[in-house]
């Protein structure tokens, strides 16, 4: 017995859109509209750009493939969809009679995976640099605070010991600074730990903080409690909330979201369970220039801001062995933790 072609396409584990002369969709296979997250109907019958916003970056290869006759391949292309976001793949174009086979290969957990490495690998230079800074800077300003202080108390003119009250008050902020530099380093304090009462108490702190702003929720109350430090993983979701609230400048949306994430890498090594966060905001998004340095310290896309939230925040979840990543275009910001979970009999 001979299988049809359409069976055999969706038997593959790539995904393949054939599109006509005039760049519209023919045919799709499973693993296609898996990747687009739509289903044959909605992208049959469609034009390449309806579905790919930066579909000229295909079109070109897909003439170059049609003018050799021969089958092309673009390598790390970042495909931009209404429906699934922005994706990362590799894409082979097969020319075959008047249509062209397009044939993507998503290379997006790779590429975090070595993302994550060469982050964890900067994040630990850095943090030694960034400590041994810090002890340098802390020293002196003690005796910096202690001799303006010994000032005030012997000057009589008022204008005078307001010069020293912003000597003192200057002092007190570099110290804080520093300290947020030096700590924390202590693994985590790890006991049984409900995800949503975390979520809840960083809740009520940033609506307290920003009345403006509307925390909503979605949350998966069936997920079970994971080993964890409570207060590093509420500061972690303080950072990340906070800084979204300085962006809207206070008047937004945030969601918190949860759900059990399958078969993910975490670290480099496969999970097959994880606890999955989501903190979406509504705000203008992160400039693409600094996206990939956005945990690296001391970097900010906020004027004032001191650039060590997120930087703390991924400390506690590597403390964790958990994952941090972000996904930012303008009005919609997510950044989605991951936590492994002991394997239960109920989620697998």
């Amino acid at each position: 017995m001979t299988l049809p072609a359409h069976k055999v396409l969706d038997h593959l584990a790539t995904s393949i859109l054939a599109i006509n002369a005039d760049f519209v969709i023919t045919s799709v296979n499973s693993s296609a509209e898996h990747l687009l997250r739509l289903s044959k109907r909605h992208i049959i019958g469609r034009e390449l750009s309806e579905l790919l916003t930066n579909a000229s970056l295909l079109r070109d290869a897909v003439l170059t493939a049609k003018n050799r006759n021969a089958s092309h391949i673009e390598h790390e292309l970042q495909i931009d969809t209404p429906s699934a976001g922005t994706l990362y793949v590799n894409v082979t174009f097969t020319p075959i009679d008047t249509y062209t086979l397009l044939e993507f290969q998503p290379i997006d957990t790779q590429l975090r995976i070595n993302r994550e490495a060469n982050m964890r690998a900067q994040q630990q230079t850095n943090r030694e640099l960034l400590r041994n800074l810090a002890h340098e800077i802390k020293n002196p300003l003690g005796g910096l605070r202690g001799a303006a202080q010994l000032l005030m108390t012997e000057l009589e003119s008022t204008g005078l010991r307001e010069y020293t009250r912003v000597i003192i008050e200057e002092a007190d902020r570099l110290r804080s600074l520093m300290d947020r530099l030096l700590g924390p380093n202590r693994p985590p304090k790890l006991a049984p730990t409900n995800i949503h009462r975390v979520l809840e108490r960083a809740r009520s702190l940033i609506q307290a903080e920003f009345t403006a702003i509307s925390i909503r929720r979605d949350y998966d109350t069936s997920l079970p409690e994971i080993d964890a430090d409570a207060e590093r993983l509420i500061q972690v979701v303080l950072n990340i909330s906070r800084n979204a609230a300085q962006a809207m400048q206070g008047k937004g949306n945030i969601t918190f979201r949860t759900q059990i994430a399958r078969r993910v890498a975490i670290a480099g090594r496969q999970v097959k369970l994880a606890l999955q966060v989501d903190i979406i905001d509504t705000g203008p998004g992160i400039p693409p220039d600094i996206i990939n340095d956005i945990f690296y310290p001391l970097v900010s896309h906020r004027e004032g801001g001191s650039g060590l939230g997120l930087t703390i925040a991924q400390g506690g979840i590597h403390a964790h062995q958990g994952s941090i990543d972000v996904e930012s275009q303008p009005g919609r910001t997510i950044f989605t933790i991951l936590l492994p979970l002991n394997e239960s009999p109920n989620l697998s």
